[in-house]
């Protein structure tokens, strides 16, 4: 019967998976769903909101494009960073990310092809030289080094990024007064002020606040980051469901300054509005895309090794849909070895929470209950 079940869930893995809406997708949806939905005045406070959280990434253009994009007229690529950079961890700036999703998007058919890239993915990391964890390239140079680190492995250029912090998460759940979910299992999980089990749930539909949402979104202790993703796809409907409600429509100003506050991006407002129209069309189709890989232990590490044959072929699906000329992968493998690193350049060395590298006792795995719950595979914590 166990063997049933995990064959089943191998299968279950292998498709793809068409949803419209996901978790790290809330900015958009939020800003954009607002704007087109309630008039005048949300979409100029969309546009105050999303004027507020530009940053300059310090690039005109990625360096695998050989022009600007215009996203009026052009198919484009976004990167979703999603992050904790809470006080309670004091660690703005310098946090690994904790969800990494890049979007192509067909301005023709009004298709939109969304590649979650596992957080434990060892490749290799322009920003520092070797191979290690993607989610570590954010802690080591922010999101430009999260974009190199993926255009490296993808050969996909990245135009534009979203970068939120999951406090975001928390407070448009709460300003909507929860939201309904069927939740699968009991389950017990600290907060986002990282208070031992101070959420307990128990299985069934039911009304989450803020945090029971979060907590259920992030939790993987009794499976993992596959169903986790699940969870995701269903908790962001749940939100998008009850923000649509027309009783919603006096929440849409704290739910905008929830995700202002939380968000910061290279796009300006006069861009982001080009994306309305695949919200428009009525044909709008987006279609989920994972990397195949395996578990694996490299010094005592967990890492999770992409197959590289699988990452070749989603590279090519992408550049297709980006109508790019198809071009040999001149970097590195799946796996970050890269062809003009000496392989004795190349470390698994660990960065502490301040974005440097040393051991710590965030990053050395003898340090048993005290190791980062990011590397440690056995980890009861999902944070």
């Amino acid at each position: 019967m166990e063997n049933n079940a995990q064959q089943r869930r191998i299968r279950k893995r292998k498709v793809k998976k068409r949803r419209r809406l996901l978790f790290i997708f809330l900015p958009i949806l939020i800003l954009i769903g607002a704007t087109t939905a309630y008039g005048a005045y949300l979409y100029n406070k969309a546009d105050e909101v999303v004027s507020d959280s530009y940053e300059d990434d310090g690039r005109d253009k990625s360096e695998l494009r050989e022009k600007e994009v215009d996203p009026d007229v052009d198919n484009v690529s976004v990167l979703f960073i999603g992050v904790d950079e809470s006080n309670k961890r004091d660690n703005e700036g310098s946090s690994r990310s904790d969800a990494l999703m890049l979007a192509t998007l067909n301005k023709d058919d009004k298709s939109v092809k969304l590649l979650s890239i596992p957080r434990d993915s060892y490749v290799y990391i322009p920003e520092v030289g070797y191979n290690t964890k993607i989610n570590h390239a954010h802690a080591y140079g922010g999101p430009k080094a999260s974009i190199e680190a993926v255009e490296s492995l993808l050969d996909i250029p990245v135009d534009y990024y979203v970068k939120m912090d999951f406090e975001a998460f928390i407070d448009v759940v709460d300003a909507l007064n929860g939201i309904n979910v069927d939740v699968p299992y009991e389950m017990s999980e600290q907060d986002s002020n990282d208070k031992a089990n101070a959420i307990h749930l128990y299985p069934g539909e039911q009304n989450l606040n803020g945090e029971e949402a979060l907590a259920l979104a992030r939790t993987r202790k009794q499976d993992n980051d596959i169903e986790r993703g699940k969870r995701q796809q269903e908790i962001i409907k749940a939100v998008i469901k009850k923000a649509a409600n027309i009783g919603s429509i006096t929440k849409y100003d704290d739910i905008m300054e929830a995700v202002g506050n939380n968000m910061t991006t290279n796009m300006r407002f006069s861009e982001m509005k080009s994306f309305i129209s695949y919200g428009t069309s009525g044909n709008l189709n987006i279609e989920t895309l994972n990397l195949d890989g395996q578990d694996s232990m490299i010094d005592g590490i967990y890492y999770y090794q992409l197959d590289e044959t699988d990452v070749a072929n989603k590279r090519i699906e992408l550049r297709n849909h980006l109508d790019l000329e198809s071009t040999e992968h001149p970097g590195e493998d799946a796996n970050g070895n890269n062809d003009y690193q000496n392989d004795s350049d190349q470390s698994t060395e660990e960065p502490s929470q301040d974005g440097t590298n040393g051991n710590d006792s965030y990053s050395d795995p003898s340090q048993g209950e005290q190791n980062n719950q990011y590397d440690n595979f056995n980890s009861e914590s999902s944070y």
